[in-house]
């Protein structure tokens, strides 16, 4: 690992623990990400995006160990989804538990990844909590492919900017989304 990477996961770690909100790539988009189990941290990410708090957003975590802990009841479908699926795939959950406000819907289901990519998964694993990734743009503007594409706006909202990965000019995209219900059914919400 390089000395930005460990330098970049130490400034992370200290924002996240204080409640702000950092700017860092993801194993999709890059994204805005805050304590997912911080009610105020997230009321800044709401107000970052200009977007309605009825919006729920997707969180990461770095193992099915985790996930364990932020979902009432698992249903058994989505471990062979999550083997068969060779790219990061963000799954519905009827249920969340131990969450700040606003992370799940009004119905209480929320969305989460288990992360793949070695920043995020190194970083959650050092934070031990989950951690909120929701595109870094405005409501209702289109998802930056990549670093370059973030308006100054959300770039300066933010109380860290991760160097890592912000000269990769390879366009990524928003991961599939699927919603699980509690007798396995599966709906496509996001292809």
């Amino acid at each position: 690992m390089d000395m930005d990477f460990e330098e970049d996961l130490k400034s992370s770690l200290k924002v996240l623990r204080e409640g702000g909100v950092i700017l860092y790539p993801t194993d999709t988009v890059w994204g805005l990400g805050c304590d997912a189990t911080n009610s105020f941290a997230v009321e800044k990410i709401f107000a970052i995006k200009s977007r309605s708090d009825s919006k729920s957003l997707i969180i990461l975590v770095d193992s099915a160990g985790m996930l364990e802990r932020y979902v009432k009841e698992i249903p058994p479908v989505v471990f062979e989804i999550t083997e068969v699926s060779d790219d990061p795939i963000t799954i519905i959950y009827p249920e969340g538990k131990n969450l700040a406000p606003g992370v799940c819907s009004e119905d209480g289901s929320v969305g989460i990844r288990i992360c793949s990519d070695d920043f995020c998964s190194e970083l959650i694993r050092r934070f031990r909590k989950p951690i909120i990734s929701t595109s870094a743009n405005i409501s209702g503007r289109p998802a930056p492919a990549n670093f370059g594409e973030i308006e100054d706006e959300i770039t300066r909202s933010a109380d860290y900017v991760v160097k890592y990965r912000q000269y990769d000019r390879q366009k990524y995209k928003a991961s599939p989304v699927i919603k699980v219900e509690k007798n396995n059914v599966i709906k496509i919400i996001r292809p």
